[in-house]
């Protein structure tokens, strides 16, 4: 299944809880809980291109399923880690103690990040 295209942030929970338990600082998650974020995928083969934009904020982020990369997380960190496929829907990484699951379903991109007993989830739409 490929992942490519543009897809805007629907709804959310835990944002507040999850990123305080990142260190992102109080004012930032309180600028950041209501921002419908745009996240664009270009996916050739086993490359992806992601480049999600929140406000003024932007990350992009390149890698090659099954290898090891950079990835900038929400907090601007750099941190090494490996995307992996999971079945033909499914993109899957951990990083510091986080696991991150990407699913799509159709035009919908539903992606689960659990820290500790902290779970994020951000449903996405197709734009």
């Amino acid at each position: 299944m490929n992942f490519s295209g543009k897809y805007q942030l629907q709804s959310q929970e835990n944002f507040e809880p999850f990123m305080k338990a990142m260190g992102l600082p109080e004012d930032l998650i309180q600028k950041g809980k209501d921002i419908k974020g745009v996240s664009e995928i270009v996916h050739e083969g086993k490359k992806i291109k992601l480049t999600l934009t929140y406000g003024s904020k932007v990350i992009h982020n390149e890698f090659t399923l099954g290898e090891e990369c950079e990835l900038e997380t929400m907090t601007g960190e750099k941190v090494k880690a490996t995307v992996k496929m999971e079945g033909d829907n499914k993109m899957v990484t951990t990083f510091k103690g986080i696991k991150s699951v990407t699913e799509l379903n159709g035009d919908t991109i539903t992606n689960t990040m659990t820290l500790g007993d902290i779970v994020y989830k951000r449903v996405s739409k197709r734009i």
